[in-house]
């Protein structure tokens, strides 16, 4: 009990860290992994999402009409769609292959975190549907694991006079609203545990502060040496999901 107390907090401040800026999604990718080794997969992915959604208010705040109106327009439509697709798949799908789910998905991510720099070098020309697709992806895995940023932040590094403060704030605008609609369909589809949900309020209160830490931290650290700490443990959590026989107890 005292070790999921811990992994509890340790949750709400890598949220409260990844929403006040510091290491960009990577800390949130980090959350459902670490969930997974405790208790059900499916849980996990329900028992985040709230936080996600009180932490997104901070990130609102910060970079409010900062966003890229095109980009919002092509995918958040399709990215609405990939939530109820993955909605549905969450609901049926068994702990173990959730757990692999979850550990290959979050290895494409880490994958792709650490290419992503290379991608503004690439000759592109955008199309519609490019961003239809990112849409949908980043809805559908958002849904499954929590790691719906991949496809989304690879169309806007593609995107030509996409300035770091506007690719935040469309990068906030988009998964608020993604998290937001999860809500429903959750509690729609009875994957909510409300007794479970009570037993953690607690953690709410540890994101403001951590929100403010990053905040404070933003320009004080080496943000690539903080994304390479939480990237580590990313992929040691990622191979044991993948390789694990053994689902967690929820």
């Amino acid at each position: 009990m005292t070790n999921e107390i811990l992994v509890f907090a340790l949750v709400g401040i890598l949220i409260g860290f990844s929403k006040g800026g510091l290491g960009g999604p990577v800390p949130v990718a980090l959350t459902v992994p670490i969930l997974a080794l405790f208790i059900d997969p499916q849980v996990a992915v329900v028992l985040v999402l709230p936080l996600l959604i009180f932490a997104d208010g901070f990130a609102l705040y910060f970079y409010w009409k900062q966003w890229d109106r095109h980009c919002i327009g092509l995918m958040l439509i399709p990215g609405l769609a990939g939530v109820v697709l993955g909605a549905f798949v969450l609901k049926d799908i068994d702990a173990l292959t959730l757990n692999r789910v979850i550990g290959g998905l979050t290895l494409l991510a880490l994958i792709f975190k650490i290419a992503s720099d290379r991608l503004a070098a690439l000759a592109y020309r955008p199309r519609k549907w490019h961003g239809y697709f990112a849409g949908l992806a980043s809805g559908f895995g958002s849904t499954l694991a929590n790691v719906g940023a991949p496809p989304f932040t690879a169309y806007l590094l593609l995107q030509p006079q996409m300035t770091p403060r506007r690719f935040i704030g469309t990068t906030t605008l988009f998964f608020a609203v993604i998290n937001l609609t999860k809500a429903p369909g959750f509690f729609l589809l009875g994957l909510f545990d409300v007794e479970r949900l009570l037993s953690i309020a607690w953690v709410f209160a540890l994101i403001p502060p951590a929100v403010m830490v990053a905040r404070y931290l933003i320009d004080r650290i080496n943000q690539q040496v903080f994304e390479w700490m939480m990237m580590i443990p990313l992929f040691v959590l990622s191979v044991h999901l993948l390789l694990s026989n053994v689902p967690a107890n929820g």
